[in-house]
């Protein structure tokens, strides 16, 4: 549905999610268990009494609190149903204790589960957008400043060149920075090196096209990387499940 770019609901009683990004808004609630995760390198849980909204471009991972693992539901927005001023704010507090807004969200995932009601989808999604907004509204000071020098340079020129990929020697050339100073600089930017950056990006981009119908084959291609056992390794390290079981699920 316009707004939702993909929804998924997920059981990982072992899976542990590398640092990673994405380009859209991700709304989690838990019902099963409870997480921790590190955002922008700050360490927060969440437990299934909380909701929580990580942004777009902001490095995260995740892991169980408890051994037996955790179940998730999670809303992934595009990153204009929000105002991408409030990213800042999103980092600061990327948890709420908020009922009626987890009752939103629950509501929401079983209209789109049954695939029936498109209107009724559209009128909760704006709610919980309506939601978020506040919370985050509540948390403005200054707007955060986009990122600038050579690392908001590079993360661009990855952005745009997501499936063909680009080396650092042209990536030096295009910025005119030394190739070694666009690593360390990108990596204490993001908290992670660009080649990891890129394959999380890549990650996301193969699985709009799994989403799609497409065969791994195909996506595998479409999305930069070499071959479908270059996808199916990157693809499973980073959620868990081969691209295949992820288009079946």
């Amino acid at each position: 549905m316009p707004g939702v770019v993909e929804v998924l609901h997920a059981h990982f009683p072992t899976h542990a999610y590398p640092s990673h990004t994405h380009d859209a808004w991700t709304v989690l609630i838990v019902d099963e268990g409870a997480v921790r995760y590190d955002l922008d390198r700050h360490e927060h849980g969440l437990a299934q009494a909380q909701v929580s909204l990580l942004p777009p471009h902001v490095p995260h991972d995740g892991r169980s609190v408890r051994p037996e693992g955790f179940r998730k539901r999670v809303l992934y927005l595009a990153p204009d149903r929000l105002d991408p001023r409030l990213i800042g704010a999103a980092v600061d507090q990327p948890e709420y204790v908020d009922p009626l807004l987890r009752h939103r969200i629950h509501q929401l995932h079983r209209v789109l589960r049954d695939g029936l009601e498109e209107l009724e989808a559209q009128s909760r999604l704006l709610f919980i957008e309506e939601r978020l907004q506040q919370h985050l509204s509540r948390r403005v000071g200054e707007p955060p400043q986009a990122p600038s020098g050579v690392a908001g340079q590079l993360r661009e020129l990855l952005d745009s060149r997501v499936a063909d990929g680009v080396s650092l020697e042209e990536a030096g050339r295009i910025i005119q920075a030394h190739p070694v100073h666009l690593v360390r600089a990108f990596s204490r930017e993001y908290g992670m090196p660009p080649h990891r950056y890129l394959t999380g990006r890549r990650v996301d981009l193969a699985r709009r096209y799994l989403l799609d119908g497409r065969p791994t084959a195909e996506v595998a291609t479409l999305a930069g990387f070499y071959d479908q056992s270059h996808l199916n390794r990157h693809f499973k390290k980073v959620l868990g499940v081969t691209p295949r079981r992820f288009a079946a699920s």
